[in-house]
């Protein structure tokens, strides 16, 4: 694709995703064309916590992509808000509310794709049916959510 590079929003699950023998051979992939400046990465402090009690492969692998790919973008206001909605909208339980960050900072912060290996919070199509009704509701444009063997 020429011209403007896809916005990727990662998950945490990705990012433990190419040290995971499940996913490797789907992630591994990813990563290749991230290095590569095939994609504008964002992540965020989300991300970031979640990885605090990771193995040390997974965390230095946020830190090995480039800095002019990536970029962190914080937990505002209107991010937490829209993370409440979901919530609050059933879309699913109090119990996922890290889960409705991720597809609130990937909204708010017009991520082209949030990807993801969580296929029970996430990456479900009943699931981001009601993220993306509750966007719309709110005056937000719908997320496509994709596991990484599909981008």
């Amino acid at each position: 694709m020429k011209g403007k590079k896809l916005r990727l929003y990662l998950d945490t699950s990705v990012i433990g995703g190419f040290y995971d023998m499940e996913f490797e051979a789907d992630t591994q992939p990813l990563f290749d064309r991230i290095m590569q400046g095939e994609f504008e990465i964002l992540y965020s402090i989300v991300t970031e916590d979640e990885l605090l009690n990771a193995p040390q492969l997974v965390k230095e692998l946020l830190d090995s992509i480039p800095e002019q790919y990536k970029e962190k973008i914080e937990l505002t206001e209107e991010s937490t808000n829209l993370a409440d909605a979901y919530i609050a909208e059933d879309v699913v339980g109090e119990t996922s509310r890290k889960d409705c960050f991720h597809i609130a900072l990937a909204t708010t912060h017009q991520a082209d794709i949030l990807v993801s290996w969580n296929f029970k919070h996430i990456v479900n199509v009943l699931r981001i049916r009601g993220y993306n009704s509750v966007n719309i509701k709110y005056g937000y444009p719908s997320i496509d959510i994709r596991s990484p063997k599909e981008i």
